[in-house]
């Protein structure tokens, strides 16, 4: 049974503190946050006749994105709407000048720190339902072999009618009841998974760890992955495929790119499916390999974090116009199959609302605007170093909350599976079976089988679990 904490028990302003993270965004950025104008209102088509629908965590309120689907014999037609944040953010003010210095929305258990200050992030640049909102609208016709067919955006005003989340919208699919703009988005779901998956795509399904306050207190628990969130999912990469193939047609822009994974990292994850006995489908892609393991098997932790290595490297890539000397494989996302960008998250994401005025520009035949070119250079190293911030924040969270849920229990044993052996560099790696927890262990329990491990320190100051080996529980 897992235990609940009391809310005085994880001090994240402590952990903010600590890495210089706050809600301090200046006084000329906040103002200009509260009153924003939106700078392109005469280029923009009103598109409030398309019943638009958002899906997201069901607390969350910086809406980035609103999707309409509708399918027919030749396919799928996807309206995706995409906050238009440049459009309220005037370039090189104030405001843009602290969302440079961000880069991107942190995430706490208790709270985030958005990108952009909330009157903006979760009020005026949202895409809440009811409400008239700045828009790029994309559409993508989606062929019925999952291919795509044409591409068009441009600046529009849409109006959301309803907020989703992914649980409703999982069960909803489950009981035949789902609402109307999105009836197609399982079909076109699974026919795009399918065919990232034929190009090659990898996708990791390791138990994502959530800290959650409830009305008990604070509770350690695996956060629920449905249906709808791959779903969501291949609307996102959709996009960003296509606004990365525009703009490394045109040779200008921002991709995010990953190198192909290197070999010893393949050799490694079919030697760790050989020795756990897991059989390797002939001419399966590792891809293809992971996506089709039984999601309760413990060996199938242990190679889904095996797989991890094969998604070193990522990156952001600048094109200014360069292309030639760049071959596909330096501009491609190994892990998608393809040449992609991120574009459709620019209220948590700085390097989005760049993307997207570079995709506007070209499709529409107009200059690249010179306020987007001057930010192309800067944007990697801002980005980097964003993602580098995050991760420690996301991270430190996650260990205040286990080291606090297995405070007072050192010394006792628990349940485990192996994650990953031990190397002369690294400790082993566990997963607890009674409670979410994913720590270092000491010794060499067998990867991927069923262990028992005694807690050796729990530390909540320090933010430290470490474990122990026991015996083989298998």
């Amino acid at each position: 049974m897992q235990r609940v904490l009391s809310a005085p028990d994880l001090d994240f302003d402590a952990v903010r503190t600590e890495l210089g993270v706050s809600e301090d965004y200046g006084v000329d950025a906040q103002a200009e946050a509260e009153h924003p104008v939106d700078r392109c209102a005469a280029d923009r088509a009103d598109r409030t006749d398309l019943p638009l629908v958002t899906i997201d965590p069901p607390t969350s309120m910086d809406l980035d994105q609103a999707v309409h689907i509708a399918a027919d014999t030749d396919g799928f037609v996807i309206s995706y709407a995409i906050a238009d944040v440049a459009a309220l953010v005037e370039p090189e003010r104030a405001l843009d000048q602290e969302s440079r210095r961000r880069g991107t929305t942190f995430y706490f258990p208790d709270r985030s720190v958005p990108l952009h200050p909330r009157a903006l992030s979760e009020g005026a640049g949202s895409l809440l339902p009811d409400h008239r909102r700045p828009a790029v609208l994309w559409t993508i016709r989606v062929t019925p072999d999952g291919s795509v067919a044409d591409v068009t955006l441009g600046r529009a005003a849409v109006w959301s009618v309803a907020k989703l989340d992914y649980a409703g919208v999982s069960e909803d699919a489950a009981r035949g009841r789902l609402h109307p703009s999105i009836t197609a988005l399982p079909a076109f779901g699974e026919l795009r998974q399918r065919v990232a998956l034929e190009r090659g795509a990898v996708e990791l399904d390791l138990p994502d760890q959530e800290v959650t306050c409830t009305d008990r207190g604070w509770m350690l628990r695996l956060a629920p992955h449905t249906p709808a969130d791959m779903w969501n999912s291949q609307l996102s990469l959709l996009t960003g495929m296509c606004a990365g193939r525009i703009m490394a047609d045109a040779g200008v822009g921002l991709l995010r790119t990953l190198p192909p994974a290197d070999a010893d990292a393949v050799v490694a994850l079919r030697a760790s499916a050989a020795a756990l006995g897991v059989p390797w489908p002939a001419g399966a892609t590792p891809g293809q390999f992971l996506a089709g393991l039984p999601r309760d098997s413990p060996a199938t932790l242990a190679l889904m974090s095996a797989g991890a290595g094969l998604m070193r490297g990522a990156d952001h890539l600048v094109l200014d116009g360069g292309t030639g000397q760049l071959s596909a494989a330096q501009m491609s996302h190994a892990a998608i199959g393809g040449v992609y960008a991120h574009v459709t998250a620019p209220l948590r994401r700085l390097g989005d609302r760049f993307a997207t005025e570079v995709c506007l520009s070209v499709t529409a035949g107009d200059p690249v605007p010179d306020w987007v070119t001057r930010a192309l250079p800067t944007l990697p190293t801002l980005l980097r170093s964003a993602g580098s911030l995050a991760s420690a924040a996301d991270r430190a969270g996650i260990d205040l909350a286990e080291a606090t849920v297995l405070a007072g229990r050192v010394g006792e044993t628990f349940d485990a599976v192996v994650l990953q052996a031990a190397t002369p560099n690294r400790p082993a790696q566990v997963f607890l079976t009674e409670v979410p927890v994913i720590a270092p262990c000491a010794g060499d329990p067998p990867l991927g089988r069923p262990v028992q491990v005694v807690l050796r320190a729990a530390d909540p100051p320090a933010r430290e679990v470490r474990f122990e080996f026991v015996a083989d529980a298998g």
